[in-house]
This record gives structure tokens, C-alpha cells and sequence, in this order.
């Protein structure tokens, strides 16, 4: 059976902080694949974007299995996970005083996994 499947997309490096990220992938984990996409449209969040692109090609990757029924996917997992600092190092800026203030413009890693929602076993009389 193709139910036990997960289908796993990612979004490595992307420009964002994990921290911002988590709040998005906290609203569409455990939910359908639908509902997902739906929330990811309409929320303000700068990280609901990447989860877009990375839902769908989530989707996309599972549609490739002949036998998975796409509208009974849903978000299995969903993560934002620290990527490393962009170009690997700390920026500066000017502080007060000529003093030099550190801050780190970070990257994340943002995984999407969907899955079939398993058929109950006395619906499948076909």
C-alpha cells in the first residue's frame, strides 16, 4: 500500500529567521493538504510564502504516485530548522560611541512532509 508513504519537500537556505518560520509551520502541521494551502494563502506571515511553494511541491511529489489520492493528504510533519548564517558570519553596524554592533542575518531550512490519510478498513469494498 502507498499509505504508509511520506512525500518530503524542502526549502534549504532559505532568508528567513526559524524562529518566524515555526509560527507558520505550528498552523498547518496535523492539517489537510487543502485546509494547508488554504491558510498558507491568506496568512500575513512573510514565512506562509515559503510554505506555499514548499507545500505544493509536496504535493506535486506525491502526485507522482499513481496511487495516492490527493485529496486525502495531509501535513505530517512540518519543521523550520536553523540554517547556517549567510556567508557564514556575523555583520556589523555602527553603535553608539563608534562602537560596532554584531547581528546575524540567518537562514533556515523548511521541510514539509504530507501523507494519505489512511482508509478505514471497512470502506474499502470495492
Amino acid at each position: 500500500m502507498s499509505s504508509t508513504n511520506e512525500f518530503v519537500a524542502r526549502h534549504r537556505y532559505a532568508r528567513i529567521t526559524q524562529r518566524k518560520a515555526r509560527f507558520v509551520a505550528d498552523m498547518i502541521r496535523g492539517r489537510g493538504a487543502n485546509e494547508a494551502l488554504e491558510i498558507l494563502q491568506f496568512s500575513p506571515r512573510r514565512a506562509a510564502a515559503f510554505y506555499l511553494k514548499v507545500l505544493r511541491s509536496a504535493i506535486a511529489n506525491a502526485s507522482q504516485d499513481e496511487g495516492v489520492n490527493l485529496n486525502r493528504l495531509f501535513v505530517s510533519d512540518c519543521r523550520a530548522d536553523d540554517g547556517p548564517m549567510l556567508n557564514d558570519r556575523l555583520r556589523f553596524r555602527p553603535g553608539p560611541q563608534g562602537r560596532a554592533m554584531p547581528f546575524a542575518k540567518k537562514t533556515s531550512h523548511l521541510t514539509v512532509k504530507v501523507k494519505e490519510i489512511p482508509a478505514a478498513a471497512g470502506s474499502e469494498e470495492a
